[in-house]
């Protein structure tokens, strides 16, 4: 919050998801994705969100909104490298 610091990342393995669903929207999700990850950029990436401050990017983030892209556990702990942290917290959650 000090840093006003916002971040996603995200990751979509396409096979696993066509394997659950043959007739997934791939393209759809991947632009969900992307759309996330916009949020937390802020300016033009952001979309309707591009004149929130961080604190309500990341409320808007983390409010649950589609049963395809559901945001997962929130980290909000204390780090000296948030960019850093992101990484590794999609590595150890996420892939």
């Amino acid at each position: 919050r000090a840093r006003s610091f916002v971040a996603a990342r995200t990751h979509l393995d396409e096979a696993k998801l066509t394997a659950l669903d043959p007739a997934a929207d791939v393209t759809g999700v991947r632009a969900a994705l992307h759309a996330v990850e916009g949020v937390c950029l802020g300016g033009d990436a952001a979309g309707q969100a591009a004149g929130d401050d961080a604190g309500r990017r990341f409320r808007w983030l983390i409010a649950p909104r589609s049963t395809v892209v559901q945001p997962g556990p929130v980290h909000t702990g204390l780090t000296a490298d948030p960019e850093a942290e992101v990484e590794r917290l999609l590595d150890l959650l996420v892939r």
